[in-house]
């Protein structure tokens, strides 16, 4: 049942990177721990405060396309891999979603017909509706894309009013630089779209910032792996920078 204390979103689109379903001790694979308490988290907040969640989720735990274009690979064939790597970590936060309790689905930009369905707008909008949790994979479906411009679409597309971006490196929010090279940097509760361009803040690429603008879509930043942190950011509590 919803809670007492709504929040802020209906509909929401939760970004989630790849490392942060990564062992610790190696920074790759899939730590089954992790995504279970991530999954419980998300699970447990869209049955609680009724608001309808979609998920993208990285793959840089897996591969990361970058990666395999610098070492000399086919940048195309480099990201389609790394398109891959998104799908194997969809399918573990499917699982554990289901296992806490919440019914989920699967949509890839990439037809892998036997293990997800096909990314249809209409569709993706039917699941939540229906109290679905929706796992968008496999990005835009074209290279040259990151999974964060591709969550940034899929907000726009699905109509959601707010994305959370959830990190995983111990960095609560948007900085005035690196916190963790510069002791001086401070962090920023509020910053305009236009100032995370012009300053290169490392929120997201710029072309995932500029659809955000273009669109009004407003982002959420927060730390993913504090305990109670999804839950805190989709009440809209100030735990992180709000970009916007």
């Amino acid at each position: 049942m919803p809670d007492d204390a709504p929040s802020p979103w209906k509909r929401v689109v939760l970004k989630l990177s790849g490392e942060a379903f990564a062992d610790p001790a190696t920074g790759y694979g899939i730590d089954g721990s992790l995504v279970a308490r991530i999954a419980e988290e998300v699970a447990s907040a869209h049955d609680e405060l009724g608001v309808e969640i979609a998920v993208v989720v990285g793959g840089g735990n897996i591969w990361r396309g970058a990666a395999g274009a610098h070492a000399g690979m086919d940048k195309s064939t480099a990201d389609y891999m790394g398109m891959l790597a998104t799908v194997i970590n969809a399918l573990a936060l499917q699982d554990a979603l289901e296992r806490a309790g919440a019914p989920t689905r699967v949509q890839t930009a990439i037809a892998i017909n036997e293990v997800a369905e096909p990314y249809i707008q209409r569709r993706a909008m039917r699941h939540l509706e229906k109290g679905r949790v929706v796992i968008f994979a496999a990005g835009t479906g074209n290279p040259y894309f990151t999974t964060d411009t591709a969550a940034v679409l899929r907000a726009a597309e699905i109509e959601a009013d707010a994305m959370l971006k959830g990190t995983h490196s111990g960095v609560d929010g948007v900085y005035t630089d690196d916190p963790k090279v510069n002791a001086e940097a401070t962090k920023l509760a509020d910053v305009t779209y236009l100032e995370v361009l012009n300053r290169g803040l490392k929120v997201m690429d710029a072309t995932a910032i500029t659809l955000a603008m273009d669109n009004k879509l407003p982002i959420a930043v927060f730390d993913l792996l504090t305990p109670g942190n999804i839950r805190r950011a989709l009440l809209g509590e100030p735990i992180g920078t709000l970009v916007r």
